[in-house]
């Protein structure tokens, strides 16, 4: 089993030592009423965009999302929220130490003993998370059940339903496509781009990811018959109808769209095996990207 297999199987007990850890670290994430913005980089990015769709449209305060390296620092905020399972991701401690006695930071981290412990103001650390390998699955979902609960929207039906997507089959002629289209919905865009990035990372699939109503907007001209279409949540009215006239196969989410990525990461195992190639040693890539003043790794 790979190391990825064994981590992925591993999230529904990560998601229910996670959700108690919430209250614990209260004092380090956000509070209502602050405007925040949440950021990291790669996996950490999506998850940052579905954490803020998720407080924002709960009331919590204005929330907004970026890649570490697109901060925007004209705008204000009351905290900035990084997320980095390994700790020493050069964006996210670049902004960090950019911030530092302007405005209170935090950062979820799988590892304390890294270089953002001193460059937080506070650190939330989600050790039973961290992981062995370059493709993120656990420490990710683990760090948005956390802010899910920390919002009161985590409950144990979310947990039931990752255990029902580790077991439930995948659907049939799924891993035979060719191309795979993922859709979200408010804070469920974050997954569906997470869904994509699995897929490119661990079976060098060729993936995209959009906002479901954007789909109509030129992307389902690529949908074919060996094209798998993907949504996370609630779909608009009638796509289903328009992407099986296409001839590409659909598949509707029925399960919390957080157990949703779930089975698109067993999805990106299996298409890896199928093709010969091992999720753990995926192309190009390393656990964390460190750069040299250079710009260069």
């Amino acid at each position: 089993m790979s190391h990825t297999t064994e981590e992925l199987n591993s999230q529904p007990d990560c998601w229910t030592q996670a959700a108690t850890e919430a209250t614990r670290h209260a004092h380090a994430l956000p509070a209502p009423g602050e405007r925040v913005a949440i950021v990291g980089c790669g996996t950490s990015y999506f998850m940052a965009q579905a954490a803020a769709v998720l407080r924002e449209s709960a009331g919590h305060g204005e929330t907004d999302a970026f890649a570490a390296s697109e901060f925007p620092h004209g705008r204000s905020y009351d905290r900035v929220l990084a997320l980095t399972r390994s700790g020493t991701t050069t964006e996210v401690l670049d902004l960090l130490g950019e911030l530092k006695g302007h405005v209170r930071t935090a950062a979820i981290t799988a590892d304390p003993g890294t270089p953002v412990a001193e460059a937080a103001d506070d650190l939330v650390v989600l050790d039973f998370a961290d992981e062995r390998s370059v493709v993120q699955t656990r420490f990710a979902t683990s760090a948005l059940t956390l802010l899910r609960a920390h919002l009161g929207l985590h409950t144990d039906a979310v947990v039931a339903d990752a255990r029902t997507a580790l077991s439930a089959p995948l659907p049939p002629a799924l891993v035979e496509c060719a191309q795979f289209t993922f859709l979200g919905r408010g804070w469920t865009v974050g997954l569906a781009s997470e869904a994509g990035l699995k897929m490119r990372e661990a079976s060098l699939s060729w993936t995209e990811a959009y906002p479901a109503m954007e789909y109509r907007h030129g992307p389902i001209s690529i949908t074919t018959r060996t094209t798998a279409t993907w949504m996370f949540g609630r779909a608009p009215a009638g796509l289903a109808e328009q992407v099986g006239a296409t001839g590409g196969l659909w598949i509707q989410g029925t399960l919390d769209p957080l157990a949703e990525l779930v089975r698109a990461q067993r999805l990106a195992v299996a298409v890896a095996v199928a093709r010969g190639l091992d999720p753990d040693r995926p192309r190009h890539l390393t656990r964390s990207v460190i750069l040299t003043p250079s710009g260069e790794e």
